[in-house]
């Protein structure tokens, strides 16, 4: 290291110097490489699968990201145990904005909890950049259930306990918290029954092999309108555009809420300036009218953010997770 000499400089002088050069070394370097980046391609992480919900805003936003940096944006699919493949893949890679990971907010404040490895604190492991969707989830019944909104759902329930099963995409999922969430604060109790993914799930609901669901609008929109499934309420605290006539479960059971998110995220302390321009030039995109009716069209929304405000709903949603896991006696697989 090259330190400076002054007149009657003693050591103590020298080893501030020294730090002084280090520091302005260091933040001349972070300068540079933010008016730099990217310079190669950026790999764009997901634990979703070719298809899936995040894969499919991956896409959109690594297509647009490309055009907005010059510079190649590749998605790269990592699915497995719930999203932690990819959230341990992309917390292993350096902090220089060239390995970005997009998750569904569940993939990192869910089954982070419920996984039988050591416990993941997304906080501790990887830096919130941006949150680029939220939802909610809609509750929906087979036409054989005698209920045509949550209050009598919830006096059906309570008249059969057991009697109705809910199904789910999974132990974790959001569905199943919704489900679970529903059930401690009505006070009912529903028969849990997990599916490997939404469509087995589905089929069977509209089969009438399963009563009951909580699920994306988009996704079973087209049966609540030809009536083969009934939409009751919904876990945000507004109607979703999709199925405006479903009322907030909030209305019934006060205080009810459960939405979900997809957001980027980034190895743990990238330099500020960089965190800063992604949010910035990520938030630009979503602002677009394409995207905003993109977005729209599947019922999700996008607010502007800052990575400290993501971070506040990451810890606020895994502390809302743990909570409800643990009353609810979920077990880790």
């Amino acid at each position: 290291m090259v330190w400076l000499r002054t007149a009657n400089q003693g050591p103590g002088m020298r080893h501030e110097l020294t730090l002084l050069l280090a520091c302005a070394l260091l933040a001349a370097a972070i300068a540079t490489h933010a008016q730099t980046y990217p310079v190669k391609p950026v790999r764009l992480v997901t634990g979703s699968s070719a298809g899936g919900g995040a894969d499919i805003t991956a896409r959109a936003i690594a297509q647009r990201l490309a055009d907005a940096m010059a510079q190649q944006v590749i998605v790269d699919n990592r699915p497995g145990a719930a999203g932690m493949l990819a959230n341990e893949f992309t917390a292993r890679q350096p902090a220089d904005g060239y390995t970005l990971l997009l998750q569904p907010g569940s993939f990192v404040t869910l089954s982070t909890q419920l996984n039988v490895k050591a416990p993941w604190d997304p906080l501790k492991h990887l830096a919130p950049i941006v949150q680029v969707s939220s939802y909610d989830f809609v509750l929906v019944v087979h036409p054989s259930v005698p209920a045509r909104s949550v209050k009598e759902l919830i006096a059906v329930a309570k008249a059969r306990p057991r009697a109705l099963s809910f199904v789910s995409t999974g132990v974790g999922s959001n569905f199943h918290l919704a489900g679970e969430l529903f059930k401690l604060r009505a006070g009912v109790d529903l028969w849990h029954v997990p599916y490997k993914g939404s469509p087995p799930a589905i089929v069977d609901l509209i089969a009438g092999r399963a009563e009951v669901m909580f699920i994306h609008a988009i996704a079973i929109n087209q049966y609540v309108k030809s009536g083969r499934l009934r939409a009751l309420g919904v876990t945000g605290t507004k109607p979703n555009p999709v199925l405006p006539q479903a009322p907030p479960i909030a209305a019934i059971l006060p205080g009810y809420e459960l939405t979900g998110s997809e957001g980027l995220f980034a190895p743990l302390n990238p330099p500020r300036d960089l965190a800063m321009r992604l949010n910035t030039t990520i938030s630009t995109l979503l602002a677009s009218s394409e995207l905003k009716e993109a977005w729209a069209a599947k019922g999700v929304e996008f607010a502007p953010n800052t990575p400290e405000q993501y971070a506040v709903r990451v810890r606020d949603d895994y502390d809302k997770a743990a909570s409800v896991i643990k009353a609810a006696g979920i077990k880790p697989e």
